[in-house]
């Protein structure tokens, strides 16, 4: 039988085989070659003891928000596991913006990368207070079974708008171990757990901010609002949270939906900020303004850090009726889903706000489930007026008639009176360097510039009715 002269002669494969054996050979001796000439990589795989292309790499995403708790995390993880573990970085131009994995690659391909410090910067765990964090580092450790294991950090930034924790380890199921012990470590060690947190937004980047606040402290005489309300309120945000547990063993569902609704400036911010007040173990979560378009993720961290409350201010912004729309409304759909999506166990209260009660989503406000208690904050009447000025006043001595005062703000709002009390303070300041005491003669004062034609855009902001006094 003849050889074809499109197969080649079998002597010819065998040369091609031992070519190419050779060649991938040489190939191995070159990237060990490199490994060896890359400190960078000889960190990792001294430590591992393997070569850097046998490593395998489990990551995990997280929010910017998150990055100091992944610290704490990973801290707690080294003490248990590698006390006195020391952290290394990556140096090079453009390691801010590539993968660990690429830098890695980098460094052998062509030296784009070398052995450096890691980077740190500051992350706030509370209004006032903050901690170091590693933007771009790795540390060598061991995993719970003992195998050697390499735990490295990368930042977020305009490219990449996550922080990854990658793990290295000769086998998958070593780095996922370590990946999901930082990950439990980080929600036990977690900053926000407790905290009163604001959803912010980037406008360059358009990616979620979160802010620390510090938490309202008021007490229910500070609250003015007509009789029962307050204790109405009360009963069905605080006093859910204090029996929980009791209502959970009886078949009762935790979640809840308060729906507080009236003129601007009549206090329905601050029956809000009481009811923080009081929910002191509780993560709160506020939402206003274009901050809406993170309800999910805002959503899913209280979820997460239950007890919570999810504040939505100025909800009709979002929840319109939508037979007064074409089109869709995703936001109001978004509210929709987590309200219904929060199992009934979930110890997490939705507090949302409106001024047009006669707008909103019918889907919102009736059904079952969604909100279950609906409060009207009304203008206070006259005995409320005459409350809210004590109120104010508090801090000052008042030598004025201020049931006269009272009778002449008919139809003004909690925020007119706050602003009437500090106005007549500004007129006593014109007369003294210092306030003793206000007289009828400040608040007349006072009241003639509120009332002015001139100012009524000024009372509308307020929001007096119409009341030209």
């Amino acid at each position: 039988m003849t050889q074809s002269h499109e197969e080649p002669a079998l002597s010819d494969a065998r040369g091609l085989a031992v070519a190419m054996e050779r060649m991938l050979r040489l190939a191995g001796n070159r990237i060990a070659d490199h490994n060896a000439e890359s400190p960078l990589v000889a960190r990792l795989t001294d430590h591992i003891g393997a070569p850097l292309h046998e490593l395998v790499q489990v990551d995990h995403e997280y929010r910017p928000w998150e990055h100091a708790s992944l610290q704490r995390g990973i801290d707690a993880y080294l003490a248990a596991r590698s006390p006195g573990a020391e952290w290394f970085g990556i140096s090079g131009r453009h390691r801010g913006h590539e993968n660990i994995s690429d830098m890695l690659s980098g460094a052998l391909q062509n030296g784009a990368y070398g052995l450096g410090r890691p980077d740190y910067g500051t992350a706030a765990t509370g209004p006032d207070t903050s901690m170091e964090i590693v933007t771009l580092g790795l540390v060598a450790a061991a995993a719970p079974d003992g195998a050697p294991v390499v735990i490295g950090v990368r930042p977020a930034d305009d490219f990449h708008r996550t922080v990854v924790a990658s793990v290295f380890a000769r086998d998958r199921a070593t780095a996922a171990a370590v990946r999901d012990e930082i990950g439990r470590l980080c929600a036990e060690h977690d900053v926000m757990r407790g905290q009163f947190l604001s959803f912010g937004s980037s406008e360059h980047h358009g990616n979620a901010l979160v802010s620390f606040l510090p938490r309202p402290d008021l007490a229910a005489a500070d609250v003015i609002l007509p009789d029962g309300r307050l204790e109405a309120v009360e009963a069905h945000v605080v006093g859910i949270a204090e029996h929980s547990e009791q209502l959970l063993k009886a078949g009762q569902h935790l979640k809840r939906g308060l729906l507080l609704h009236g003129p601007p400036g009549t206090g329905k911010t601050h029956t809000v900020r009481y009811l923080t007040s009081r929910l002191t173990g509780c993560t709160v979560v506020q939402l206003t303004g274009p901050a809406m378009q993170y309800l999910d993720p805002a959503v899913a961290l209280a979820r997460r850090l239950q007890p919570a409350v999810v504040i939505v201010e100025d909800v009709d912004l979002v929840a319109e009726d939508r037979d007064l729309y074409e089109g869709s409304q995703p936001l109001l759909f978004a509210l929709l889903d987590a309200m219904d999506g929060t199992a009934g166990d979930a110890d997490v209260v939705f507090m949302l706000t409106t001024n047009r009660v006669d707008t909103l989503e019918r889907a919102l406000a009736e059904r079952p489930g969604r909100v279950d208690l609906a409060v009207e904050i009304p203008r206070p009447d006259a005995e409320g007026r005459l409350r809210l000025l004590r109120l104010y006043g508090r801090e000052l001595r008042l030598d004025a008639d201020l049931t006269k005062i009272a009778d002449r703000t008919e139809g003004v709002t909690a925020s007119f009176v706050k602003e009437l009390v500090r106005r007549a303070v500004l007129v006593a300041l014109r007369d003294a360097a210092s306030v003793e005491v206000l007289t009828d003669d400040h608040f007349d004062t006072a009241l003639g510039e509120m009332f002015d034609p001139a100012q009524s855009l000024t009372r509308g902001l307020l929001g007096a009715a119409g009341n030209e006094g």
